[in-house]
């Protein structure tokens, strides 16, 4: 009863030109074996700095590029060959390195489509070697300088971030890149601090991305806390109990997680619309998403 509007959410959630993505496994029962198997939660959601708000999540039985290529729309076959006609999305996509979203951003098939890679992911890299590596300590104080700056334009839109950002942060990522350049050249290869740069400056231009997008954020926080209710299950529920266990559990979650974005307390959403939806017209579905809902009146 309630995949339309589980639909309609989706459509609203890639209506945004900025959304972020990630994954996480959770644990999925294997009857004939007896035990468990891994599947994965992956979430999208609108731009952190968009001024509407909602995150989506898809139970899906793996990790690879396949989950995310058919989730953004457009999948092509061979030339001549489509295999969806759902129009592809169109955007900056908020993600980390993983290989798995390269099909759903190459450029050769979705020219619309540019990536922004996440800064704290990063950032992450040189973290894990504080106190082994002063080139570490040195970076860790860069980036964190960075952020410093970042943290001032919250409240503006996105012309005056931008223009800000040129003014104030441009010239901080310029000196980032010469630096991590020259300590590159210092380092021997296959060592990890040599990793951890290479992390940076083999991903650039995407981890710059927000330099040339107010719209953009500069990491992939936003959809890392969105993902936490799946992280807290994992202790709590333990398992799905099938695949579509798996994704009835996303469509509650997708729904009952944008409600509690946009303010509302979730149970007092989930029962409205619950008791709304079997005489609500498909036309007017939209009313019940959670960024259009509005409380009962007592």
């Amino acid at each position: 009863v309630m995949q339309p509007l589980y639909e309609a959410h989706k459509r609203f959630v890639l209506s945004c030109p900025v959304v972020h993505a990630d994954e996480t496994p959770v644990a999925m029962l294997d009857p004939g074996a007896g035990k468990t198997k891994r599947a994965y939660i992956w979430a999208y959601a609108r731009g952190e700095l968009d001024a509407q708000r909602g995150v989506i999540y898809e139970f899906c039985l793996g990790r690879g590029s396949q989950y995310p290529v058919a989730f953004l729309g457009g999948a092509q076959g061979p030339p001549s060959s489509p295999i969806d006609d759902r129009p592809a999305w169109r955007g900056t996509l908020v993600c980390d390195q993983y290989a798995g979203y390269d099909r759903a951003l190459d450029r050769r098939v979705y020219p619309q489509r540019i990536a922004a890679h996440c800064v704290a992911h990063a950032r992450r890299k040189f973290d894990e070697l504080l106190g082994t590596s002063e080139v570490a300590k040195e970076a860790i104080r860069r980036i964190g300088w960075i952020y410093h700056v970042e943290g001032q334009f919250e409240g503006v839109d996105a012309q005056q971030r931008l223009a800000a950002r040129e003014q104030l942060t441009r010239p901080l990522w310029k000196e980032l890149h010469v630096w991590l350049k020259l300590e590159r050249g210092r380092v021997p290869d296959g060592g990890s601090i040599a990793g951890a740069i290479d992390y940076s400056l083999n991903s650039w231009t995407a981890l710059t991305r927000h330099l040339e997008d107010g719209a953009v954020p500069i990491d992939n926080n936003f959809i890392e806390r969105q993902i936490k209710p799946w992280a807290m299950g994992r202790k709590a529920w333990l398992f799905c109990g099938s695949e579509l266990a798996g994704q009835r559990a996303a469509i509650v979650m997708s729904l009952v997680q944008s409600a509690k974005l946009n303010g509302h307390e979730p149970w007092a959403y989930l029962r409205d619309v619950l008791e709304r939806l079997p005489s609500h017209l498909n036309s007017r579905i939209d009313e019940l998403l959670p960024h259009r809902w509005k409380k009962p009146d007592a």
